[in-house]
């Protein structure tokens, strides 16, 4: 009997030992730094545990921890523009547990994530319907703020403090892509050609103006020398009158036609890329000449004359 009663004491302390470790490992744990600890007494809450060792009473309480970091949940919302563009809108969410508020974030919610794309898809509704697909794109920054804004004054009841609500692209289908892309290259072909009509326009006012201002330098050039000429032609009459008594208006103008017609012969002589012309040059010639231009400004101002209707 006394054999065989070993065992049994062996066995006896085997289990009390077994019992012991299982009870120290349930009495024992260790919450991390980035973690803090919910801890029930008999299925209720008891108290909150930070970063370190602690106890509990075995087979009483129980430990959960909850996760302090900031977390990121990602959810793509789909809904229609004012003006009828269905689109794709990613948005990003970070989030963050309130360190006063660690009870409520573990019991209020079962599912953060979906409640806050619940609330996500919420706010976007709320406002890309109001906007066309040009003002979505433009206020993209504006509806994240607002997605924070309202995201966090519902989350923050529940012990989560929302940090960023990113709008992180707009996508509309792919053929309104097309069509936009179609747009947009159609405006800057019609901008190009209206600045290359203005351009033109530019031009041709500049080469006019320049023109005309070309002609009327010409014109005063012309009347310029056509003054010089006068004003020659008259000194050399009254130098003529001077060395030729008793010579006449007819004497001096023949001479003067008649010294003209030689130049311009010469004139025409001496050009190289002269046509071919045919003209008198015998003296007789000339002073047929002379009479016929006499004959043409007598009958010029006889017929100016006769044009003017007399005094009454």
């Amino acid at each position: 009997m006394e054999g065989s009663g070993f065992p049994i004491v062996a066995i006896l302390l085997l289990v009390v030992l077994i019992v012991v470790i299982i009870t120290v490992a349930k009495t024992l744990y260790t919450v991390r730094t980035s973690q803090a600890g919910v801890v029930e007494r008999m299925g209720k809450f008891n108290r909150v545990a930070r970063p370190g060792l602690h106890f509990l009473i075995p087979y009483a309480e129980r430990v959960f921890f909850v996760n302090l970091q900031v977390q990121q949940a990602s959810f793509s919302v789909e809904t229609k523009t004012r003006d009828n563009v269905f689109v794709q809108i990613p948005v990003s969410v970070q989030y963050q547990v309130l360190d006063d508020k660690i009870s409520d974030a573990f019991y209020r919610l079962s599912y953060p994530q979906k409640q806050i794309e619940s609330f996500v898809f919420n706010s976007i509704l709320g406002h890309v319907p109001k906007l066309t697909l040009d003002e979505t794109f433009e206020q993209m920054s504006g509806i994240s703020i607002a997605v924070k804004v309202e995201l966090d004054q519902t989350m923050r009841e529940f012990g989560f403090n929302i940090l960023t609500a990113l709008v992180t692209d707009i996508v509309p289908d792919a053929k309104v892509k097309i069509a936009m892309n179609d747009i947009n290259a159609a405006q800057r072909s019609q901008v190009a050609a209206m600045a290359r009509g203005e351009a033109d326009k530019i031009l041709k006012v500049k080469q006019a103006e320049a023109e005309a201002e070309s002609k009327a330098l010409q014109g005063k050039g012309i009347a310029a020398e056509r003054q010089a000429i006068i004003d020659g032609l008259r000194s050399s009459i009254e130098h003529f009158r001077e060395s030729v008594p008793g010579a006449t208006a007819e004497d001096v103008m023949a001479l003067v036609l008649l010294t003209q017609y030689f130049d311009t012969l010469k004139d025409i002589g001496i050009r190289s890329n002269t046509n071919t012309l045919f003209l008198p040059n015998n003296p007789g010639a000339a002073n047929d000449f002379l009479q016929q231009i006499l004959a043409g400004l007598r009958g010029g101002t006889h017929r100016a004359s006769a044009s003017v209707p007399p005094a009454q």
